[in-house]
């Protein structure tokens, strides 16, 4: 099959070669160019995107460094056969907002990346270069009105009500926010059908999850790390969960080399349903 690339957006500020190679690695991530395809030829990519043959070198070079590609002297560049490595969700997230009926499933901390990564298709769907259907999203974050594991105090690693009601207010901000701009669009008649969804559990998450389309899975782990902040005047030191320094690893049910990443996906699909069915509670409009 013919590789044809998503139009590249006119208005993206980049350089030509992260374009490039965004573009091509959510081709790869979303399996257009799978697992051990070759990828078209130098001259190939510059008459499909457009730039110089300098530019598309430089992106290959990129999506080799980044693990997603490997340069076979005088037989091309080809997409790796395992590609469950880190991964870049914001990239794959624009393609995903291709479809159209799009779902998002997430379980996290705080849903601070969600939050950042879907500003680009939401923004794209604003100007009708994006046009799903349906829109449906769940969040699941733990219930910060209770102890957690963490954050917790640095000296004592005891349990702190301010870093809670702390955490609470900035995860009600998110998740409201993506609440908001998603059912503007519904609002505006971009997309026919949004719903998005908060539950609490009483749990402290310290994985990260997203399941896309019902297709694929990003899964982390938060490192802790020391932290401080100034509440009501003090500063406070404490033992916080990192989302910025999780790393996602990809699986999807397109994996054509073993079982392994469609299990993966099977398995994080029937986890996030069990906790959001059982244990999950609704979480009130005003963050209660």
């Amino acid at each position: 099959m013919t590789f044809v690339p998503e139009p590249l957006d006119p208005d993206d500020e980049r350089p030509p070669y992260e374009q490039v190679a965004r573009s091509l690695s959510a081709a790869i991530r979303t399996r257009k160019l799978a697992p051990g395809d070759k990828l078209p030829s130098h001259s190939k990519l510059t008459e499909l995107y457009g730039f110089a043959r300098a530019t598309i070198q430089r992106a290959l070079r990129d999506l080799e460094d980044e693990g997603l590609v490997v340069s076979r002297k005088g037989s091309g560049v080809y997409v790796r056969n395992r590609t469950e490595r880190p991964a870049g969700l914001r990239a794959y997230l624009e393609q995903a907002f291709a479809a159209d009926n799009v779902t998002i499933d997430f379980a996290g901390f705080s849903s601070e990346t969600l939050h950042s990564a879907l500003q680009e298709p939401i923004d794209k769907i604003r100007v009708g270069r994006l046009s799903p259907s349906s829109i449906r999203i769940r969040i699941l974050v733990p219930d910060m009105s209770i102890p957690q594991a963490a954050p917790v105090l640095r000296e004592d690693c005891s349990d702190d009500p301010r870093l809670r009601h702390r955490m609470h207010d900035m995860m009600v901000g998110f998740t409201r926010s993506i609440a908001n701009s998603i059912t503007e669009l519904s609002h505006l008649g971009l997309v026919q059908k949004t719903d998005v969804s908060v539950r609490i559990h009483s749990g402290t998450q310290f994985f990260k999850l997203y399941v896309i389309n019902q297709q694929d899975a990003f899964f982390g782990y938060y490192p802790i790390r020391p932290n401080k902040v100034a509440i009501q005047g003090e500063v406070i030191e404490f033992f916080d969960l990192v989302g910025a320094d999780a790393t996602l690893f990809h699986y999807s049910l397109n994996d054509g080399e073993s079982q392994s990443g469609a299990e993966q996906v099977e398995q994080a699909r029937s986890w996030f349903d069990s906790v959001w069915t059982t244990i999950g509670k609704d979480l009130n409009a005003d963050g209660s």
